[in-house]
Order: structure tokens, then sequence, then C-alpha cells
């Protein structure tokens, strides 16, 4: 099963050639928020809303050099934390996802947010 991470493209670029991937939230935190498939329009609503696009990185657990943990986080739901960076080997795929303005994200009826 993957999992996700969210990022915005003008952090992904300063990455995308490197070996490893690190989001800020890895020395605030000490892990990488990430999100399991059932989660990520939630996540996009949440933390999102206001970006033009984002990128997801599609993560194979598997293939992750660091330790993945699921653990309670928002809404005490389970997310999938990762203590490390991300070596680049682990991600599958990289998916944009592009925002439509004043509606919200594609696919997304922002009058479900209230």
């Amino acid at each position: 099963m993957l999992i996700y991470h969210i990022v915005l493209p003008e952090v992904w670029e300063k990455f995308k050639n490197e070996k490893f991937y690190a989001a800020e939230s890895l020395q605030s935190e000490s892990f990488i928020h990430c999100s399991f498939a059932e989660q990520i329009e939630t996540v996009l609503r949440r933390y999102y809303k206001n970006a033009e696009r984002v990128l997801i990185l599609h993560i194979e657990p598997e293939l992750l050099a660091a330790k993945l943990i699921q653990e309670s986080s928002t809404n005490d739901e389970i997310y999938p934390h990762i203590y490390g960076k991300i070596n680049v080997e682990a991600i599958v795929e990289i998916e944009e996802r592009k925002f439509t303005g004043m509606k919200g994200i594609e696919g997304i009826n922002t009058d479900d947010l209230n």
C-alpha cells in the first residue's frame, strides 16, 4: 500500500535532483507528514486550499530507508509519519494537482468545507 506526501512545487524544486528529500517538518517535528490515499483530499482541503498547485509524492513504504510509523494525529486519525529523509528510490510517482481558483481543488466541492 502506497503512502503520499504533499509538497509545494517550489519546495520540491530544491530537492528534485537530490538523493533524499527532507520536508521542513523533519527539523521542526522530527518526522515527515504523509497520508493514506483516503486522507489526501481532506489534507488538501485543510492545509493547501490557498495553493495554486501541489505535487503529491507516491511513496512505496517497503523502499524507504527511514523508519515509518503510523501514529495518531489530527482529529485522532492515524497517519503515516516518516522519521528521516525520503530516499528518492521510494518515490514511485509524482502527481501534479492543480487548483481552480475560487472553486478550490479540482474535483472537490468547496461548498462542503464549512
